[in-house]
């Protein structure tokens, strides 16, 4: 299916995509359905905070990981792994913010993946923590934001999008 415009209803409470699929191929042409899919607002703010959060996501953690030494010593105690896991994440984190906002199930699956994820590093960052290793507190912040909002993201995901 291809995108191809979008428009508020007059309440502006819903986004609504246009879609066209494929039917049926003659000799006059293609013959095209259109499909008109409501986007809600949970869909439409979700999808948001997960783009911005992952670009973000990727800048600092780009910075930090192949900046100049000056970013590095600007990170302070920054754990390794933890970083890794962010930059590479931040990634995920854009490619399940489009796939919730084109409202595909499979970026429930991606979210949630990412939560469940994130909580096993923030385990491990534990460890770490309690193994006596340096560490900064705006990681443990961090991760706990983290966590918090992939939760919430795919928990809102799977609520708005079973309904489809």
């Amino acid at each position: 299916m291809a995108c191809v415009t979008f428009s508020t209803d007059s309440k502006a409470e819903h986004l609504y995509i246009f879609q066209f699929q494929l039917v049926k191929q003659d000799k006059e042409g293609f013959t095209m359905a259109i499909f008109k899919q409501r986007r809600g607002f949970n869909i439409w703010a979700i999808s948001l905070v997960a783009l911005v959060f992952g670009l973000m996501t990727i800048k600092e953690g780009g910075t930090t990981l192949f900046g100049d030494e000056a970013a590095r010593t600007a990170a302070g105690n920054y754990v390794p792994f933890v970083l890794w896991f962010n930059f590479v994440a931040g990634f995920a984190y854009v490619v399940a913010s489009v796939g919730l906002w084109l409202q595909q199930r499979w970026a429930v699956w991606l979210a949630a993946t990412i939560a469940t994820a994130t909580a096993v590093t923030f385990a491990a960052f534990g460890v770490h923590i309690y193994s006596g290793e340096a560490y900064e507190m705006r990681t443990v912040i961090a991760m706990s934001l983290r966590t918090l909002i992939w939760v919430v993201i795919s928990t809102v995901a799977f609520q708005a999008l079973r309904r489809n």
